[in-house]
């Protein structure tokens, strides 16, 4: 694949390889996020957030990311602050803003919607999330971070086990997460889920036309004990009402004591975050936060090394990182 130029819309538009390199330019970013040293190779260039919707880590990490790189950061939040408001289509808005930018991070309540704006847009566009549609920059953080997390059992990609639990009708994490684990061999992957908010059809597809063994259930019992559980909440938002989606909170509620029971010594948790922490949801416990292997804030931090591999790539300066590195100079405890 050619990084350098391109929009980053869809996992779909990765191989393995492409993947690979990557996770391998993710690697090399650790020492600036980890703040052992500093880099100026984007010293100049503009991105553009446009977020549409809410958003705090996705926002924020991007614009992290890119400012560890050494470039300067512009943001747009909420279509009631864009000329979208206005009418404004999308395109005129990506041939606009593109003009003013290197790079531009874009999030958008509607499905598709960011491949619609790279239409119009001259710079490279990466999708911060597009409705229930998909979220490659958090699918490519979320396999980062099962490739970190697995390393000292030495295990691999390939050959896990692995449990996706929640609203995996609506997570679009989940969609996109899938999508990329059909490019490993001879996993098992469990999906836990009300039968009405089971994964789409066409993802269960692309897993199982992978050779991959799908197991399909409703029930937690006896189905936790695997190598990673990757739980998503009950995305509210996507719901017709708030009293639709509170027909399906707490179904589906992980502690410690269900950890304990049921997961191995090894299992690791992940959640893209945010968790719903109320009492009527606690998707995730409170009790697990003692947990070595609950993995959700490195897995957070992770997200900003793959964004700075992103942002690299299509700027092509992934070669050029240690021309451009300086000391830290003030007090950091990372």
């Amino acid at each position: 694949m050619k990084f350098e130029g391109s929009h980053i819309l869809s996992v779909s538009q990765f191989n393995r390889d492409a993947i690979s390199r990557i996770l391998e330019v993710s690697s090399l970013m650790a020492p600036y996020a980890m703040r052992k040293k500093r880099c100026h190779v984007l010293e100049g260039a503009i991105l553009n957030n446009l977020f549409f919707e809410p958003s705090t880590r996705t926002r924020v990490s991007f614009g992290a990311a890119f400012n560890l790189l050494g470039g300067s950061v512009r943001e747009t939040v909420g279509q009631e602050n864009s000329s979208l408001s206005k009418g404004e289509s999308l395109f005129d808005t990506a041939r606009v803003i593109s003009g003013y930018s290197d790079v531009i991070a874009m999030r958008h309540p509607t499905m598709h919607s960011v491949e619609e704006f790279s239409k119009g847009s001259s710079v490279p566009v990466i999708n911060g999330g597009d409705g229930a549609n998909e979220h490659p920059t958090q699918a490519l953080l979320d396999l980062f971070t099962i490739q970190s997390e697995m390393a000292p059992h030495n295990k691999t990609l390939d050959g896990l086990n692995i449990v996706l639990m929640g609203d995996l009708k609506h997570g679009r994490t989940v969609h996109s997460l899938s999508k990329l684990l059909s490019l490993y061999k001879n996993m098992k992957v469990t999906m836990i889920s009300p039968d009405a908010l089971k994964m789409p059809d066409s993802i269960i597809s692309s897993l199982t036309n992978a050779g991959h063994e799908v197991v399909i259930t409703d029930k937690i019992e006896h189905n936790l004990s695997c190598d990673i559980i990757y739980q998503t909440r009950i995305q509210q938002e996507r719901f017709a009402s708030k009293d639709e989606a509170n027909l399906y909170r707490g179904h589906f509620s992980l502690n410690k004591e269900v950890y304990q029971q049921f997961c191995q010594e090894h299992t690791v948790i992940m959640h893209p975050l945010p968790r719903d922490s109320r009492p009527e949801a606690n998707e995730l416990d409170s009790d697990l936060n003692d947990l070595d292997n609950l993995a959700i804030f490195r897995q957070a931090q992770n997200g900003v090394l793959v964004r700075m591999a992103l942002f690299a790539l299509t700027l092509g300066v992934e070669n050029k990182l240690s021309q451009f590195e300086k000391p830290v100079t003030w007090y950091t405890n990372k």
